[in-house]
């Protein structure tokens, strides 16, 4: 079977993971559940905003996105609420542009 070529999705997807590889610490804490990292956080926070969508809607359509999640080695997907709290714990400007 033919591989599928990569969309502009999961091209924008890979861009942010690994520009966000380089700029963030991979948890916040040394007391982080380590669940998921800064790094798959932030991807699902840009991703939500590019989609202009919601939470559940975004979380929701990634079960359907197999090849993002592994883009950004997603193995299980975090709670809607998860994904608020993240976004609230973003020290920029970005914050009070996307409001939820």
């Amino acid at each position: 079977m033919q591989t599928l070529p990569k969309s502009r999705l999961l091209r924008f997807v890979e861009e942010v993971f690994q520009l966000a590889q380089r700029a963030l610490a991979r948890y916040s804490s040394k007391f982080s559940k380590q669940r998921y990292t800064l790094h798959q956080h932030n991807v699902l926070l840009c991703l939500k905003a590019r989609k202009d969508t919601t939470y559940r809607t975004l979380l929701d359509e990634l079960i359907e996105m197999p090849r993002i999640r592994d883009a950004i080695n997603l193995t299980e997907l975090p709670a809607p609420s998860t994904l608020c709290k993240a976004f609230d714990r973003l020290d920029m400007p970005v914050n009070t542009r996307f409001a939820h």
